[in-house]
């Protein structure tokens, strides 16, 4: 029988499916079916400090400030009392899947100020959260601000969470930064114990009937992988923390490519939202039959045999393999001749 067994941030992990924060786990039942198709833990979907502010902001404005310039309309709307907040919605969720699944959850964390990743930090490792996922979503747009001062935010950010919480702490990056491994190795010093490649931004859109900019969002496609694979590929073995993969992994070959490349785990959230919960058991049994055709024992076997660390060609994770892939390309018939 082989042994799908997987360690994540310190934590001894069935196998290596992984649901990502989305809104499937907002729903109580469905986080039951995924744990019951074989999820070996559950990101929560993200809890964004911008959302509680917002929320804080519309309670001052309507509800506590109402008497401004009009004494007599204090109190005029009450504060309806079973009022609970979007942050208490959230705890509570916490507190429900950690008392009706078995396998540990992780709490995602958008925040947009040091004290709210610290705050919400702690109330997350209160709540019974078993891990934090740092969602540290930022577009740097400011031209004011350099390369040193966004890579300083990152570490600062959990130097100081780190000294509050002592739950595992994973950091879910973006892939635009310069120097990849300084930085994964920056984060392992301040106390990261994982790190998610890579965080998938959601590119704004423009109508052109209405010339707004409009949000738009498309699932992810197996194209997307390949980044995914080829860093964690590099990173593994020059870390000493977890690497999670996400982003684009729908089939069985995506996820033995992360194995091979280094990944600790994959993660799912796409093909669960078009396919529904029943694809991770399917995904599951592709993985046990292609390692037991290959006679493999173990994932763990499996996990960075292909690195840039054991390739047989570690160079072609680098520079060398663009030229290779140039020369590869055939144009169709009739065209550059």
């Amino acid at each position: 029988m082989v042994d799908l067994t997987t360690h994540y941030l310190g934590l001894e992990l069935a196998n290596p499916l992984v649901p990502s924060a989305s809104p499937l786990s907002k729903d109580l039942d469905m986080a039951k079916r995924l744990e019951d198709a074989g999820a070996a833990a559950l990101v929560m979907y993200s809890l964004f400090e911008e959302k509680v502010e917002h929320e804080q902001q519309h309670m001052a404005r309507f509800l506590h400030d109402q008497a401004i310039g009009h004494a007599e309309a204090d109190s005029f709307v009450q504060v309806p009392g079973d009022y609970t907040s979007y942050e208490d919605k959230y705890l509570d969720r916490l507190q429900a899947l950690k008392q009706h699944l078995d396998i540990p959850i992780v709490a995602s964390l958008n925040g947009i100020s040091l004290d709210g990743w610290l705050d919400y930090g702690k109330a997350l490792q209160a709540a019974g959260a078993d891990a934090l996922e740092l969602n540290a979503y930022y577009v740097a747009a400011d031209p004011n601000e350099d390369s040193q001062a966004i890579e300083h935010r990152y570490v600062a950010l959990l130097t100081a969470l780190r000294e509050k919480v002592d739950i595992p702490i994973t950091v879910k990056l973006s892939p635009y930064f310069s120097a990849m491994i300084d930085m994964a190795r920056k984060l392992e010093t301040a106390g990261a114990n994982g790190l998610g490649l890579f965080n998938r931004f959601y590119q704004p859109d423009i109508n052109l009937e209405t010339l707004q900019v409009v949000p738009r969002l498309e699932l992810s496609s197996s194209h997307e992988t390949l980044l995914r694979i080829r860093w964690a590929a590099l990173l593994f073995g020059k870390v000493n923390g977890s690497l999670a993969v996400t982003g684009g992994f729908h089939s069985v070959e995506d996820i033995v490519k992360a194995l091979l490349a280094g990944a600790n785990i994959v993660h799912l959230c796409s093909v669960l939202l078009q396919q529904g919960p029943g694809v991770i058991t399917e995904l599951l049994e592709g993985l046990t039959d292609w390692l037991a055709a290959r006679e493999y024992d173990s994932v763990r076997q499996l996990i960075g045999s292909v690195s840039q660390q054991h390739a047989l060609d570690a160079a072609a994770y680098e520079r060398a393999d663009y030229i290779h892939v140039l020369d590869s390309y055939t144009p169709a018939s009739g065209v550059m001749k």
